[in-house]
């Protein structure tokens, strides 16, 4: 199997663009220390000409462009693009969906509450029903794409920033927010951009793992309100944090995960900076920072 990160970013990106942070100058200026993530995406393939998107970015044209692996092998037309596997239904997740609009066949794949809201707004409907199959996936299910099998299982998250009211649960495992385990029968990758807390269930699933690209949005649960870009919370965002006691590191140094990376970072994180402490104490632990263009081949 292979791997390519398409994006490593949370949304927004980075830098992101309404940002003046001093890692978002760096990335500006072209620091090689600081490089710049689009938002979060993966591609898998089994037999390399086949390909599943994992979640489709609002970056994701430039995605395309930037991955030759994706590009059209026919003229006039044509992608090797066979499918789309959504984790949520957050803007980061499916705003690139509209960018795949251009009469071109291929399968989206994502749970219930998904679906419905991709068919709750009209905007959706340009990518053509005739053409491009929705078929909702059910927790625990698991299903062919192309040449790989995927299985979508809950983990806690939140409905998308756009459905939150006052009597919508914040942390839920309704299918709100799935992660995905992807194997080619021979090799397997697990791919979870968000997650608000590791569940005894979830451990048991990633325990002893090949792969496992996984939430690295925060470094610090309240680092959002320490640097007064807002008011809530990783976890109330439904983030886990990388560091402190219910973080990441903590949450997966018993479970023997042969490879860890970090994916869906945001652009106040400091282990996007090479030269920062914070990237000396993941690399310490074992774990690598995603960045686009990296490459997993199992």
């Amino acid at each position: 199997m292979h791997a390519i990160v398409l994006g490593a970013a949370a949304g927004g990106g980075f830098p992101q663009w309404n940002s003046a942070s001093a890692a978002c100058v760096r990335a500006r200026s072209g620091d090689p220390l600081a490089k710049p993530r689009t938002q979060a995406s993966l591609a898998v393939s089994g037999n390399g000409s086949d390909w599943i998107l994992l979640n489709a970015s609002p970056d994701l044209r430039l995605q395309l462009e930037a991955t030759p692996y994706l590009w059209p092998p026919l003229a006039p037309r044509s992608s090797p693009i066979k499918a789309v596997v959504l984790t949520g239904g957050d803007v980061d997740a499916i705003a690139g969906l509209l960018v795949m609009r251009e009469r071109h066949a291929f399968t989206i794949y994502a749970t219930r509450s998904v679906h419905d809201l991709l068919a709750a707004n009209p905007i959706f409907e340009v990518l053509a029903r005739d053409l491009v199959e929705r078929l909702v996936v059910a927790p625990d299910e698991r299903v062919v794409a192309g040449d790989l099998l995927f299985e979508i299982f809950p983990v806690p998250g939140k409905p998308p920033l756009y459905m939150e009211g006052p009597d919508v649960p914040v942390i839920t495992t309704s299918g709100n927010t799935v992660g995905l385990h992807v194997t080619s029968g021979a090799s397997h990758l697990f791919f979870i951009p968000g997650c608000a807390t590791m569940t005894p269930d979830l451990a048991s699933r990633l325990r002893g793992a090949e792969v496992v690209f996984f939430d690295g949005t925060l470094w610090r649960d309240d680092e959002m309100i320490r640097l007064g870009l807002g008011t809530k919370t990783g976890r109330r965002m439904g983030h886990m944090s990388v560091s402190g006691p219910n973080g990441v590191l903590s949450a997966f140094a018993h479970l023997d995960v042969k490879r860890r990376i970090l994916i869906h970072i945001n652009n106040s994180n400091p282990v996007l900076l090479e030269d920062s402490p914070e990237r000396a104490e993941v690399q310490a632990a074992g774990w690598e920072v995603a960045f686009d263009g990296m490459e997993v081949v199992l």
